[in-house]
């Protein structure tokens, strides 16, 4: 794409034209045709106003079950990693989020009312009660521990989740607790999983990461007491690495590849 992504709720008045994404099931499938004329609340169904690239309007387009526009061609968004830029990529996995959150959200949670949309919000308001429901994004923390003073002795705490279904070691993550600062988080997170206290906790990079809702936000902390504990619920394996040998890691897809080749890009 040439021009940048504009999030927006409200449709200029003026537009070229409108794209549509077509959200199938959790998967999507983007019509690369622009069309120039056309209702989008007659024609199109239930769409939602994402923002805009350029001049053209993009649009999320709810597809009703048992139907597919894309004849099995939609993909998933881990599978768009590779296929098209970041920047597409942040496209569709707002769309999926969208469409995701208005699907769940058509009667209140409140009184069970269905719900309208707000005009000029990213909203659904229940006509009853009066409950508003913004969409929902859930904070998370990954931070990447380092023990030693920078340098080529320095080493980094990786672990291998018990969810991970290759032998691959990454940074340390968690959702953020009601009332809780992110810094505390990661301080609470790293204790819970391997049993080391941190300090200097710094924020780094953030990334959305639409599986199915949550916002990745990038630490570094600094080791200061403790050995390495495993909570064996959620941690199979952790260990202290330096740059010249480290396990397998995540991919370019994940803020944690970020994290971690930063660090090993220190001493260059």
């Amino acid at each position: 794409m040439t021009d940048g992504f504009v999030p927006g709720v409200v449709v200029p008045a003026e537009v070229a034209g409108h794209r549509f994404l077509h959200v199938v099931d959790g998967s999507v499938f983007i019509d690369e045709d622009v069309d120039v004329d056309v209702d989008v609340d007659v024609e199109v169904g239930q769409a939602h106003f994402l923002g805009m690239i350029g001049d053209v309007a993009q649009w999320a387009v709810d597809v009703p079950d048992g139907e597919d526009p894309s004849d099995g061609a939609a993909l998933d968004l881990r599978s768009f990693f590779g296929r098209v830029g970041e920047e597409e990529r942040l496209v569709a996995g707002r769309a999926v989020q969208i469409v995701e959150w208005a699907r769940t959200h058509r009667f209140c949670g409140r009184c069970g009312e269905p719900t309208e949309p707000i005009g000029d919000e990213r909203a659904m308001r229940c006509p009853r009660c009066g409950l508003a429901v913004f969409p929902r994004v859930a904070p998370a923390m990954i931070t990447l521990v380092t023990r030693g003073a920078p340098g080529p002795d320095q080493e980094i705490l990786l672990a291998r989740g018990v969810q991970f279904t290759v032998p691959m070691y990454s940074c340390l993550a968690g959702f953020v607790e009601p009332g809780e600062t992110l810094e505390s988080a990661v301080v609470r997170e790293v204790r819970e999983e391997v049993g080391v206290r941190v300090a200097n906790v710094t924020y780094r990079a953030s990334q959305p990461w639409p599986f199915p809702h949550s916002l990745m936000v990038g630490f570094r902390a600094e080791w200061v007491d403790g050995d390495i504990v495993c909570e064996p619920s959620e941690i199979l394996d952790a260990g202290w690495y330096r740059r010249g040998a480290l396990p397998q890691i995540p991919g370019p897809i994940s803020i944690a590849h970020r994290l971690i080749t930063d660090w090993v890009g220190e001493l260059d």
